[in-house]
């Protein structure tokens, strides 16, 4: 007869948990090695859970855990009865032998929750479904933050020795030397930027700000094809503007060196297919991928992002461009929306650990002038929330035919670093930007 989850007893481990308990009262200094582990909402028996809340307090008050003074802990907060009583504390270090093992033990009764949490966030969910008011997609984003959020839970924190870290310290200093990449992120190809921010750090919010036309997606694919292409970093796009077709075009232009009129045209030399798919050749294993879905939801995007990360190893994501998001309630001031995106996006960030780039517009003031914070169109959240914000500025082609222009890449908002002008190179036959120094 098949039993239903329902009649299920919740996965857990009543030994583990004493022998934690026990192990701790033989050895009060084992506290040291799983406080920073378990915490007590992961024991399953109430009694269990209300005595380590009672060595936790007493450890902060910096007294010797023993059954004398647990009991007297407990007695005086009242709560003697509800762990077991005396006699149940005065047999705990009878469960275990000695406190060799207490880590496996915490590791054991951490286990048995974190399925515990899995099974309730199922249910939770399960209920949720049935609920017609809320959206597919809203359900689906809550599970993915739960399970991401779950997965992150059971992280440790460690103590460094200064011994490790000088082992690890010479072991990058080793590394860099010998890759002579002095970036601790992930560097763009411009080398100049690459000083200032280091490479572009995890869990940060990069904002690219442009008046349109003026190369926000060809400074993005740009950076991209260095990053995926040459140094071979998983590297996601959201092309909320073009299709992936339009996207493939342009890093062909971009790689093969050879003019997007001519790709888009079809009138090539032999030398230009050859060129073309030597180009194709070498982007063909590259490690990019691409969403172009129009006028993408915050909640998609979101999960699209975590699928990239998890199932692709993404170290990076652009999305082109900000304004071109959409929240779930489309009604409410353009301001408000805007302002909820660049916090979501923020936040994504964090939650993945990895730099998101976000392209956005400036305001019309800035046509035919250097942009500057207070053009930032939509939101003066974005300002406040993104952790970089750059400016790109050239003036616009008033002939056919130019070959390069020069343009600036104007690094306006640095939270861990300094601001300054990044001098750069359009060169407009490919739609692309490459650093000032490749000028020849």
């Amino acid at each position: 007869m098949d039993t239903t989850l329902a009649d299920k007893v919740p996965p857990h481990n009543v030994e583990a948990e004493q022998a934690v308990l026990g192990a701790l009262l033989l050895n009060w200094s084992a506290m040291a090695e799983v406080v920073s582990i378990l915490k007590a909402d992961r024991f399953y028996s109430i009694q269990n859970q209300i005595i380590y809340e009672a060595m936790l307090r007493l450890y902060s008050k910096s007294i010797a855990g023993d059954t004398i003074s647990l009991i007297n802990e407990l007695t005086s907060e009242g709560k003697l009865e509800q762990s077991g009583g005396a006699a149940y504390i005065a047999s705990l270090t009878e469960t275990v032998p000695s406190a060799a093992n207490i880590e496996y033990y915490a590791q054991v009764v951490i286990d048995r929750a974190a399925r515990r949490d899995l099974i309730k966030i199922s249910s939770e969910l399960r209920a949720s479904s049935f609920d017609l008011s809320k959206s597919s997609d809203s359900l689906l984003d809550s599970a993915e933050q739960r399970i991401f959020a779950l997965a992150e839970r059971n992280e440790t924190t460690e103590i460094h020795s200064a011994k490790t870290i000088m082992i690890r310290e010479i072991e990058l200093i080793d590394a860099r030397t010998k890759s002579r990449n002095s970036f601790t992120g992930i560097p763009t190809g411009f080398g100049k930027l690459d000083t200032y921010t280091s490479g572009f750090q995890n869990s940060e919010l990069i904002i690219i700000g442009a008046r349109p036309s003026i190369g926000k997606t060809a400074i993005a694919l740009s950076m991209m094809q260095y990053i995926a292409c040459e140094k071979k970093i998983p590297c996601g796009f959201f092309s909320l503007e073009m299709p992936y077709e339009s996207i493939g075009m342009r890093l062909l232009s971009q790689e093969s060196n050879v003019h997007m009129q001519k790709v888009r045209s079809g009138m090539l030399r032999v030398s230009d297919i050859q060129k073309l798919q030597d180009a194709a050749s070498r982007w063909f294993n590259a490690p990019f991928y691409v969403v172009d879905t129009p006028n993408m939801r915050l909640l998609e995007l979101r999960a699209m992002a975590r699928r990239m990360v998890t199932n692709h190893e993404v170290k990076i994501i652009f999305i082109d461009y900000i304004g071109l998001i959409t929240t779930e309630d489309s009604s409410r001031p353009v301001y408000d929306q805007v302002s909820e995106i660049s916090k979501a996006l923020k936040a994504l960030a964090r939650e993945l650990a990895i730099p998101i780039v976000a392209l956005c517009q400036v305001a019309r003031s800035a046509e035919g002038e250097e942009p500057n914070l207070a053009q930032l169109r939509g939101s003066g959240s974005i300002e406040q929330d993104a952790d970089v914000v750059m400016f790109l500025h050239r003036d616009r082609l008033k002939e056919e035919g130019i070959e390069a222009q020069d343009a600036k890449l104007i690094l306006a908002k640095q939270r861990n670093g300094a601001t300054g002008e990044i001098p750069i190179l359009f060169l407009p036959p490919y739609s692309k930007f490459v650093p000032k120094s490749q000028e020849d």
